[in-house]
């Protein structure tokens, strides 16, 4: 059972992953991601044990997420795949480590962004040769694949989260 159970986790931080790298390289996250994530979400909570009130404020917190994810949408902060990934990763993390996850996410967007602001105009002549995910990458005006942030901020979150702590008994 406990195989059974960990391998339900461990979509949780395998779809982050893929979210990530996907919209690194393609700066898209497809919806079967965050279908998926959604999908899952029930049948990990039930095989922890969480209680019916707590799977209702992770449904609560993941809803909210994404009201606040078409938000930041509509003002052309995130792209709509981001919306839906920070979503369903909220939906996993519960109201108090989405929190975290939020801050991380943050802090994590925000150190990339700069990052990506230092190397572009110093990586762009080598970006050239390479492959066409990071000549994209690195567009003096491009994107930010905010997907990446995402998937950090949920993986350095996921260890504490309530379904984690669960199955391990904390």
């Amino acid at each position: 059972m406990d195989i059974l159970i960990l391998g339900l986790l461990g979509l949780m931080p395998l779809l982050v992953i893929v979210g990530g790298l996907t919209d690194l390289t393609t700066m898209k996250i497809p919806n079967w991601i965050s279908g998926l994530l959604i999908l899952f979400f029930l049948p990990a909570a039930f095989a922890t044990g969480l209680p019916l009130t707590d799977m209702a404020l992770h449904l609560g917190v993941g809803v909210l997420a994404l009201l606040a994810g078409a938000g930041l949408f509509a003002l052309r902060w995130i792209g709509g795949g981001d919306a839906k990934l920070m979503a369903a990763a909220c939906l996993w993390l519960g109201p108090t480590s989405s929190v975290v996850f939020l801050l991380w996410t943050g802090l994590i967007g925000g150190m990339f962004c700069l990052l990506l602001i230092f190397l572009r105009p110093r990586l762009r002549p080598l970006a050239l040769v390479g492959p066409g995910w990071m000549s994209r990458l690195m567009e003096p005006e491009g994107d930010i694949p905010y997907g990446v942030a995402i998937a950090v901020g949920a993986l350095l979150t996921w260890p504490a989260s309530p379904l984690m702590l669960r199955f391990i008994g904390a």
